[in-house]
């Protein structure tokens, strides 16, 4: 295989993975196990969609200790390098084939695929009765984190979100000192992010030649058919509405897992965004959110009450106002971003990923150590480790499928709440029928569809030509999304 991956044909790849795949007769773990159980050496027969980016660092922290059956990417060119450094697994351009040909042989599946296809492909898995580990956001809308969650449930298969966070100490740290009552109650969290690190608030490219070495088709999956541009691949496509979620869904489920988890949260019953100029296809160039939960019942034995509380998320350089009693000079930023919970007897500080937790005070909290911890932080390894167990005695994963798809709709929340903003009002949200309650048949939301700036003769001229839709429609299609023809989901278990 040449080392220049912009000469990879998809011919020439599959006649080099395939003669290396060929007469490879591979039986799940649990064929070879017995009766569906493992011991721990056991290997598990694992198969990767989405290879090229994170999906390739998800790979790598579990083949030391299990078997990479297949592996599956729509950009071979990009994917070359990983396709190469396995050459005994299986190569694909489409996950559905792959299920179709090696479903018997699959134990459990990793999906790291843009954040579009991220259902479409780990449902299908899941009603295959397939292990499941998908890269965050866990997915691209509410109606899919519903489905992904009641799936796994009634598959009794092993999950995992992709928030490695969740495996490290300072999320257990903020959950331990949050719920042993170290600041009292919180009424008011404040997030935020740096990013986006890729363009943001773009207007749509003009077309172009599509690369041999990428089936545009399989990338756009189950959205809607445009044109490709470079712009859009292999990494760019967090910021465009189709196929992404913008900073907020890239950052947020490693920045807010712990107020999720730490403050009992479910579905909240108002929100509402704002942000820089708000175009049909592409995400801003920075966001400012509110959701409000309403208050939760207080577990037997608590220290603490659980009030209403405001969670507030800032991206695109913004941060919110330094409390009182903030050091002098110390960056607010660690590591990506940060949270402030403001609690009635104190403040406590996390950055990204729930690290380094501390305390405004200068107190240094001591509480019982009631979260699990995970040797090592290794969080695909922690999933593993629940694949290899049976689902009466399995511990979940730090971020199982029953805690992190509820917490996958609270972000995906925050990107309804930005492309509603045009409705001028608080939105009101019914979270158990996944819709909002006060938006109106008649409700019209205006957008953007381009920002056309230009200077003639030393004026400023602004062209911003803008559509009118639907309030209703355009929300309920955000909410649950019309898939393009040939790709389909399992019903909603009941």
């Amino acid at each position: 295989m040449k080392e220049n991956s912009k000469k990879i044909t998809r011919r020439g790849f599959i006649g080099t993975t395939g003669t290396i795949a060929a007469g490879l007769t591979i039986l799940p773990s649990s064929v070879i196990s017995g009766l569906g159980k493992r011991a721990p050496s056991d290997k598990l027969n694992i198969a990767v969609v989405g290879i090229g980016g994170m999906g390739n660092t998800n790979l790598k922290n579990v083949k030391e200790t299990e078997n990479i059956v297949a592996l599956c990417d729509v950009d071979w060119g990009y994917a070359a390098k990983v396709f190469a450094a396995n050459p005994n697994a299986k190569a694909y351009w489409d996950w559905r084939k792959m299920y179709d040909e090696m479903g018997k042989s699959i134990d459990a599946v990793i999906v790291a695929t843009a954040d579009h296809s991220h259902c479409v492909a780990a449902s299908n898995a899941i009603a295959l009765g397939k292990h499941t580990y998908v890269q965050k956001p866990l997915t691209h809308s509410v109606y899919e984190s519903r489905l992904l969650t009641k799936l796994a449930a009634k598959y009794k298969v092993a999950t995992q979100m992709g928030n490695q966070g969740a495996s490290g100490e300072g999320v257990n740290l903020t959950i331990e000192w949050l719920q042993n009552g170290e600041i009292g109650e919180v009424k008011k969290v404040e997030a935020f992010t740096d990013r986006p690190i890729w363009p943001q608030g773009q207007n749509v490219p003009k077309g172009e030649w599509v690369p041999d070495t990428l089936n545009w088709d399989l990338f756009i999956g189950p959205t809607r058919m445009r044109p490709y541009n470079s712009i859009y691949t292999p990494w760019n496509w967090r910021g465009w509405w189709d196929f992404g979620t913008g900073a907020l869904g890239d950052m947020a489920c490693h920045i807010m897992h712990p107020i999720f988890k730490g403050l009992k949260l479910k579905y909240p019953v108002r929100a509402q965004g704002s942000s820089t100029l708000l175009l049909t296809d592409c995400a801003p160039n920075a966001q400012m959110v509110t959701l409000t939960y309403p208050e939760r019942v207080v577990p037997k034995g608590s220290k603490i009450k659980y009030p209403e509380v405001q969670v507030i998320w800032y991206d695109g350089g913004l941060q919110p106002p330094k409390p009182i009693g903030w050091p002098a000079g110390k960056d607010m930023n660690n590591n990506g971003g940060g949270v402030i919970f403001h609690g009635s007897k104190d403040t406590l500080i996390c950055g990204c990923y729930g690290r380094d937790p501390w305390l405004l005070s200068g107190r240094v909290p001591v509480a019982p150590k009631t979260e699990r911890r995970v040797e090592g932080n290794k969080h695909e390894l922690d999933w593993v480790r629940a694949c290899k167990e049976s689902p009466e005695s399995r511990v979940p994963s730090k971020s199982d499928f029953s805690e992190a798809g509820p917490f996958n709709e609270m972000v995906v929340m925050g990107v309804l709440a930005v492309r509603l903003q045009g409705l001028n009002k608080e939105l009101e949200w019914n979270g158990e029928k996944m819709e909002f309650t006060n938006i109106g048949d008649n409700d019209a939301v205006r957008l953007t569809i381009s920002d056309n700036f230009t200077i003639i003769d030393g004026d400023p001229k602004f062209d911003r030509p803008n559509k009118q839709l639907n309030a209703k429609q355009f929300a309920s299609e955000m909410v649950k999304h019309t898939y393009r023809k040939g790709f389909t989901l399992p019903d909603m278990p009941a």
